[in-house]
């Protein structure tokens, strides 16, 4: 029987469905447990699924847009009294639409979870990983940092803090061996368009990246310590390279092309 403490352990959260899921599925079929989170019941479904792979998986439920939430999910992962290998800050959710037509409430839970949840549980969990100097964590960016977000704007913002947060550790961490890699998504075939009312828009209708996929380049680029990795296709990729020479001004507008709401066929 193999010693479970034995196997490497990585938490991944945003779990239940998606490029979450999928990361959780790659850790599981390449040797590791997982501790899997997801504030929505499906990642129950989501574990049972996972430990047919025969990984040990943990599921915990919590709301990681609340501090309440990142603390219980943070006690769970002490409670399993093993050191964390890799660390999957995937949880993040969209609001489309144009800034002044959606609520303050909504807007702040887009910033809680994309923004305050990841700075708070990396927070919890990078220190255990410098003492042991070692560790990998994996940050959920998206090309969507690298532009302005017209109807999206708060989302994008907080994908541009998210992509900072990742570069600035890179640095701060150098000296160890402790890797921080950013997985930079495009548009990807998950619920987030439907979940951020973005049906109706030309990138809500428009085919998208496989998450599978992408969930699969941002494993293989956190093993290799990779700093970040662009998921998805050739389109994906070329729109990376466009934003490097596009002017903001530009990108807004090309933004807004897609996210609109109403720019849909």
């Amino acid at each position: 029987m193999t010693d479970i403490a034995s196997k490497p352990f990585a938490v991944v959260t945003g779990a239940s469905s998606g490029i979450g899921f999928e990361l959780a599925k790659q850790f599981a079929q390449n040797g590791f447990d997982v501790l899997v989170n997801a504030e929505d019941a499906g990642i129950e479904r989501a574990g049972q699924e996972l430990a047919t792979t025969g990984a040990n998986v943990t599921v915990v439920q919590a709301d990681l847009s609340t501090d309440e939430g990142v603390e219980r999910l943070y006690t769970a992962v002490v409670a399993t009294g093993r050191p964390v290998d890799a660390l999957a800050l995937n949880a993040g959710i969209g609001a489309g639409g144009a800034f002044l037509d959606i609520d303050l409430a909504r807007h702040f839970e887009v910033i809680d979870l994309n923004v305050r949840s990841t700075v708070h549980l990396a927070r919890r969990v990078l220190p255990d990983m410098v003492a042991r100097n070692a560790g990998k964590v994996l940050f959920t960016s998206s090309i969507a940092s690298t532009m302005p977000g017209s109807f999206q704007a708060v989302y994008n913002a907080s994908k541009s803090f998210v992509q900072s947060l990742a570069e600035a550790l890179q640095n701060e961490l150098k000296d160890t061996e402790v890797t921080v890699t950013s997985l930079m998504p495009g548009p990807t075939e998950t619920d987030f368009f439907h979940r951020a009312e973005m049906d109706d828009t030309t990138v809500g209708q428009s085919s998208k990246d496989d998450p599978a996929q992408v969930a699969e380049q941002g494993f293989k680029a956190l093993m290799e310590g990779k700093n970040r990795v662009v998921g998805g296709g050739v389109k994906t990729k070329v729109q990376e390279l466009g934003s490097k020479v596009m002017p903001d001004a530009l990108k807004a507008q090309m933004h807004r092309g897609m996210a609109e709401p109403g720019s849909g066929s």
